[in-house]
């Protein structure tokens, strides 16, 4: 009974010593008691002191080494292990064998202050300190702390030695740097405090360090020892800050670091470690600390050249450390402590407080329940898709400004751009560039020298500078060359161009530049990474809005906490399926379903693209432009959208027109062209015939006119090469006669109007398009690339895409063997758009599945898009509306809606509010306001020949889109 009362006063001794509860203490106190009194009690004198140590392991080792280690734990009962470099497999395999042959077992340490990742191959790196540090938001910071956290529980690890609370204020320091959250002390303390709740809160120890403050020094400890030669009051007020906010929200440990600080220990050169006046009266006493206390490593050299081996871990120990952090010599620090514990240097008392505060961790960590850790699905778990969605939250949110002078960031009037990129540095550039031309054209330059390299540039009117540095560590080197920082300011000088300067690196490297006076912009990114870099180019254009601050000061223009925000352009981003409330695991569905219709020979190849909430989730490329083809299709070819032409044409083109009056739902045919006055066609409404409600016929075959008795073009009608009166390019060798344009019109006047029911008709956008022309005094294709296109960004998107893109860019839509005689790649599929030069109001767009999507986003966000407005929320309203669904008509006012019976053109799994349109070759869009859907299917099913309907029998694009839906992630979180 008398052993249990005295652990109990020892445990309230704990909870009230000093005024400070200890973190130590768990909610299960009693149970907590117990154990580690049962534990303690029938521990040996050299079981008590192996529990002081945490030796050095590393999976990539030699059978050898794991051989000794495993000696250290049967022979001598250490108290823990602290892994280094491997991987995670190997980690805990070794960790399983370890743990099976410890008494007591074993506390596993690890330096993962941006993940696993540190240290282990196969795991996730977050981002460092330094980037946490400009995020405004703690609670980003704290799911970072929580993710690491998560991944090192899972990994068997029961201490992350983090977080970094150093606050750098050297630039100079060489080991601290990126590892600290920034020169703020509040800033420090407050994202510190975040990162280790999170971390806590997967039920793994956190550990400040390093004590008392290694941010204000240019000496790297690991190499000697470094001096902190400041007065009590500073160090009061900036090193001992953070720690002391840390210890009243309840971190569990601290590192002591090994630091020269004669304003707290008066004897010269004795390291922070291995005073009694630091640890014992500064940390414990004065802050009343009663966590953990830990070694830094005891064989860097700022402390092992202090004393021999075993006399440091001594005096480390007799100076109030808890645990000793990677003893150089375990077996003669052991006989050493055991001499100190027969002549009296240690007490019982002394030993069992540390012993038992040791129990008490790992009580807090689950030792007392310990099992095995399952290996089973250990890789996947480490590196799932939650892991992008919170590294991309923090890098969007760090991402900062810290100058737009002219209000450049993000771009808009994209009509008005001519962008370049110059890249400087020595890291990938790839994501950045990439993301950049999702957005825009932009134009990598290069020169060997300055000279050519500003000619170059002459002609663009905003260049873009990447400082691209290695991602590897936060040690890499950081700074610009010489070269590059001449040619920063002769390019900025240059005033034909405004210049954006983007720096993937410390913020540090900005010190060195000698003037920004000439620079427009300059971006933060922090790092090099690939997400840095794809949001980066998403600050720049205006997808997301910039929120960073920056942690530390790089010049008086730029001092700490410099920030300029920008808001969001609404334009599309790119992320996770995760991010948007979307399953990847589901989603795989998508891949499994185009796979089946590249291999059932529906189409040689398609894009799929899938956007929510703003963000593009999915977007890729399947098989092949052609069966014969060697090379595979990529998300840039662009295809023939045939139908898709109308609601992303001359759709908007009207509803524009109806915003400014030109055009009314109620106008006839005979208001728009006077000369159908006395036809059939007349009275037919411009509302009724968009609905596909006015009684015309389907389409007509003009081209067959043209054709001679053998069904071959006719030379009444086209000639080989353009001559007078032959000017209309129908593809190759092959122009039509220009008065045939007069004979379409005329025919259409002649129809007879059909019975009054649903009939899907391509004759009215013939009329549309030619009263938009008359309207406007301009073709269809440069009205709507003036309009829409071009301040869109959608750079992708033309009629008659040859004079803009090479031939093998362009996805072929067929072998034509009925009239062209060719194949048909470049050039309109549908014949009567090719018979207009490649423009019809129904047929003739081509583009790629993002820019597409642009559109479409557009019209989700009631007609705003990029900073611009295009339409008025109430006209897309007004056409996205039946009309006639009481006549068993579904369409909308030029968009096709979700059946009214059980098949149709969707999924039956779309809101009522949604629409899109489908097209001749293989293509379809759809968009859904209410889920904020925007699904993208683009194929040339129709080659080699139209007359395979495989795509469309098999309902292959609906059943993609019930996947996508069956991948929404709902409030359950199922």
């Amino acid at each position: 009974m008398g052993k249990y009362l005295l652990s109990f006063l020892f445990f309230a001794l704990l909870l009230v010593a000093r005024g400070q509860y200890s973190p130590l203490v768990t909610s299960d106190t009693l149970s907590q008691i117990a154990w580690v009194n049962d534990r303690y009690s029938v521990m040996s004198l050299e079981e008590k002191i192996g529990q002081l140590f945490m030796v050095l392991a590393t999976s990539e080792e030699d059978k050898a080494a794991a051989q000794r280690i495993k000696g250290l734990i049967k022979d001598h009962a250490i108290g823990g292990v602290i892994f280094s470099k491997g991987g995670p497999m190997r980690q805990a395999k070794l960790t399983n064998e370890y743990q099976s042959l410890s008494k007591i077992p074993l506390l596993i340490g690890m330096d993962a202050e941006w993940g696993l990742a540190m240290r282990l191959d196969s795991t996730y790196a977050f981002p460092w300190n330094m980037t946490l540090g400009a995020i405004a938001d703690t609670a980003i910071v704290s799911k970072v702390g929580h993710q690491i956290g998560r991944h090192a529980n899972r990994l068997g690890v029961h201490i992350n030695f983090a977080p970094d609370i150093d606050i750098n204020i050297d630039p100079r320091n060489p080991i601290i740097g990126n590892r600290s959250f920034g020169e703020d002390r509040e800033n420090v303390a407050l994202k510190g405090i975040a990162f280790m709740k999170g971390m806590e809160r997967a039920g793994v120890l956190s550990s400040g360090k390093h004590f008392p403050g290694h941010g204000d020094t240019f000496v790297d400890s690991h190499k000697s020892l470094p001096t902190l030669d400041f007065t009590r009051q500073r160090l009061d007020s900036i090193e001992l800050y953070p720690y002391k906010r840390l210890i009243k929200e309840g971190l569990s440990s601290v590192m002591v670091a090994h630091l020269n600080v004669p304003e707290l220990e008066p004897e010269n050169k004795r390291p922070s470690s291995l005073s009694k006046n630091i640890i014992t009266n500064l940390l414990k006493n004065e802050l009343k600390f009663e966590g953990l206390i830990f070694t830094d490593a005891l064989n860097m050299k700022g402390v092992s050249d202090f004393a021999s081996n075993g006399i440091t871990e001594l005096e480390a120990f007799l100076s109030g450390n808890d645990i000793l952090l990677m003893p150089k010599d375990f077996k003669k620090s052991k006989d050493t402590f055991l001499k100190a514990y027969q002549n009296g240097l240690i007490s019982e008392q002394r030993l069992g407080y540390s012993v038992k505060k040791i129990l008490m961790a790992k009580f807090k960590a689950g030792l007392h329940n310990y099992s095995p850790i399952d290996t089973k699905y250990l890789i996947e778990d480490l590196n799932s898709p939650e892991n992008d969605v919170i590294y991309e939250e923090a890098i969007e949110s760090a991402i900062t400004v810290l100058s737009d002078k002219l209000n450049l960031i993000g771009i808009k009037k994209l009509e008005n751009k001519k962008i370049a990129y110059v890249k400087f540095g020595d890291g990938v550039n790839t994501p950045f560039l990439e993301t950049l031309n999702k957005y825009a054209k932009v134009t990598q330059v290069n020169g060997k020298d300055i000279a050519t390299l500003k000619r170059k540039l002459f002609d663009f009117n905003l260049i873009i500078i990447g400082l691209h540095k290695s991602n590897e560590s936060p040690w890499k080197p950081y700074k610009f060359s010489q070269k590059e920082l001449f040619w920063l300011q002769e390019i900025s000088r240059q005033r034909t161009s405004n210049v954006v300067l983007t720096v993937f690196a410390k913020p540090y490297a900005l010190i060195d530049v000698t003037s920004f006076n000439y620079i427009d912009g300059i971006v933060m990114a922090y790092q090099n990474s690939r997400l840095a870099q794809q949001k980066a180019a998403e600050v720049l254009f205006g997808a997301v809005g910039a929120k960073g601050v920056l942690p530390v000061s790089v010049s008086s223009e730029f001092p700490v906490n410099t920030s300029v925000k920008t808001q969001s352009l609404l334009r599309l981003g790119y992320s996770t399926p995760e991010r948007v409330g979307m399953s990847s695991i589901k989603l795989a569905e998508v891949d499994r379903l185009v796979q089946n219709g590249l291999d059932s020979l529906m189409f040689p190849g398609a894009q799929v693209l899938i956007a929510r909430k703003g963000k593009v989730i999915y977007n890729k490329a399947f098989g092949k432009p052609t069966y014969e083809s060697k090379k595979e299709l990529t998300t840039n070819n662009i295809y023939d959208l045939a139908s898709l032409t109308k609601i992303l044409s001359t759709l908007p083109a009207i509803m524009k027109m109806e915003e400014d009056g030109k055009i009314a739902l109620n106008d006839t045919f005979q208001d728009l062209l006077p000369e159908y006055a006395d036809t059939e066609l007349k009275d037919v409404t411009v509302l009724k015939s968009l609905s596909h409600y006015g009684r015309l016929p389907s389409w007509i075959a003009f081209y067959l006119k043209t054709l001679n008795n053998k069904r071959r073009p006719s030379p009444e009608f086209y000639r080989n090469t353009p001559s007078d009166g032959f000017s209309i390019k129908v593809t190759d060798n092959m122009y039509l006669q220009d008065a045939y344009k007069d004979s379409i019109y005329d025919r259409i006047g002649r129809q007879n109007l059909k019975s009054n029911r649903y009939r899907y008709s391509d004759v009215p956008y013939y009329i549309f398009k030619k009263y938009i022309e008359d309207s406007y005094n301009s073709g269809l294709d440069n009205l709507m690339d003036n309009f829409l296109f071009k301040p869109l960004g959608a750079n992708y998107t033309t009629y008659n895409p040859l004079e803009k893109f090479p031939v093998n860019m362009i996805v072929p839509s067929e072998v034509d063997t009925y009239y062209r005689y060719q194949l048909v790649q470049g050039y309109v599929h549908d014949m009567g758009a090719a018979m207009q030069g490649g423009v019809g109001g129904h047929a003739g767009l081509f583009s790629n599945a993002n820019d597409v999507a642009k559109i479409m986003q557009m019209y989700i966000q009631g007609g705003y898009y990029g900073g611009d407005r295009f339409l008025d929320d109430r006209t897309i309203e007004k056409f996205n509306k039946c009309y006639f669904c009481d006549k068993n008509v579904r369409r909308g006012v030029g968009f096709d809606k979700p059946q009214l019976v059980e098949k149709g053109p969707t999924c039956g799994c779309v809101s009522r509010k949604s629409f899109g349109h489908s097209g001749f070759t293989g293509t379809f869009t759809w968009a859904d306001p209410e889920e904020e859907i925007v699904y993208v299917f683009l194929s040339n099913r129709t080659y080699p020949s139209a007359t395979n309907r495989l795509l469309v029998k098999s309902e292959l694009r609906t059943r993609i889109q019930k996947a996508i839906y069956d991948s929404l992630i709902n409030e359950a979180g199922n």
